[in-house]
């Protein structure tokens, strides 16, 4: 079955060590006012592509190309994400992020037009990093009040996608970046989904293995929203369960659900997310609210998953000292941004 199922599944992402498109990089000398692009998104057509200096490559894939910009009149900074033509998802990209204005989604403020018809999105510009490149490079884990505080940032973003029918399909460390400021936010559309009324989307086995849940393995049964309504898969709950591997990971500062050391073998992957028990390291590291919370967002079952609704008032969250957990997070970005080598 696995080897059957490892050649429907050629375009699955299984470098588990692969950095992000996003972190911090400090301004040029030459320009001496810059401002992070945090302001409210403006009408397709007021930026030009020629309006903008590119200053360094903040990632590279086989999607695209992020760069580090500066508006040349105003120093402002931003992230430009170009998107090759052609590329699988570019037009659902663009269409999700036009629907989305969140404080916890990372802002697109215009999609601009280029000569090659490629798609080029002119983003926030998140001066932290992604969460993915904080825990690498011999870390370790994040203290429990910062993630409490990314859990509570994160599933606020998901809160908002699902009341818009907002599948993101690939939550992970590398798609949620922060600020300075402690801001959490979800990035990175490529293979979002919105569902449609009647509760169909596109097939389920795209995105990053290492963060799929086990019913997205599962290609045989009904995973577009046909059959009977019991038996239909929930698309929403599996973000919830990326966002428990997520903040598995970031707890025990690896990959959590393989040994460590382990070949992340497409099959391997299959078989600890769908058979596979909890770390017992959880068991001795972890509060009695953090192992709760992150069982209840890696049920196998789908439909006892919990959902963000119910996440959102979990006492891991609601029991969280706000400030306290701002700063331990601050504190994390502080200590551990520095410039990486990245992808998109």
């Amino acid at each position: 079955m696995a080897a059957a199922r490892e050649r429907r599944l050629p375009h699955l992402h299984l470098t588990l060590d692969a950095p992000t498109w996003a972190f911090r990089c400090p301004a040029p000398a030459s320009v001496t006012v810059a401002t992070l692009s945090t302001s409210a998104p403006r009408p397709d057509g007021e930026f030009r592509l020629i309006d903008f200096d590119r200053l360094s490559v903040l990632g590279r894939g086989n999607g695209g190309i992020v760069h580090k910009v500066s508006h040349r009149r105003t120093s402002a900074l931003y992230a430009l994400k170009i998107i090759h033509r052609g590329h699988p998802g570019a037009d659902e990209e663009v269409d999700v992020v036009r629907r989305v204005d969140s404080p916890h989604i990372v802002r697109c403020h215009s999609v601009l037009p280029t000569a090659s018809g490629d798609s080029a999105l002119l983003l926030e510009l998140m001066d932290g990093g992604s969460l993915d490149s904080l825990v690498r490079g011999g870390h370790g884990g994040f203290p429990e009040e910062a993630l409490a505080e990314v859990a509570a940032q994160a599933l606020s973003g998901l809160a908002y996608l699902r009341a818009r029918r907002v599948v993101h399909r690939d939550i992970k460390p590398a798609n949620l970046l922060v600020n300075s400021a402690g801001h959490v936010k979800i990035a990175d559309f490529g293979i979002a989904e919105v569902v449609s009324r009647a509760g169909k989307y596109r097939a389920a086995y795209e995105g990053t293995a290492a963060y799929m849940s086990p019913e997205r393995f599962d290609t045989e049964r009904s995973l577009h929203g046909d059959g009977d309504e019991q038996d239909r898969v929930d698309p929403y709950a599996a973000d919830v369960w990326g966002l428990g591997v997520t903040v598995l990971e970031l707890l025990v500062g690896r990959y959590p659900l393989l040994p460590a050391g382990q070949k992340p073998s497409w099959a391997a992957l299959m078989c600890a997310i769908c058979f596979g028990e909890l770390p017992t390291l959880l068991d001795s590291t972890a509060s009695p609210e953090l192992r709760g919370f992150v069982a209840a967002c890696l049920q196998k079952d789908h439909r006892k998953r919990a959902s963000v609704a119910e996440l959102l008032v979990h006492p891991f969250v609601t029991g969280r000292d706000v400030a306290a957990s701002r700063r331990a997070l601050c504190q994390v970005i502080e200590q551990r941004s520095m410039p990486i080598s990245t992808r998109v």
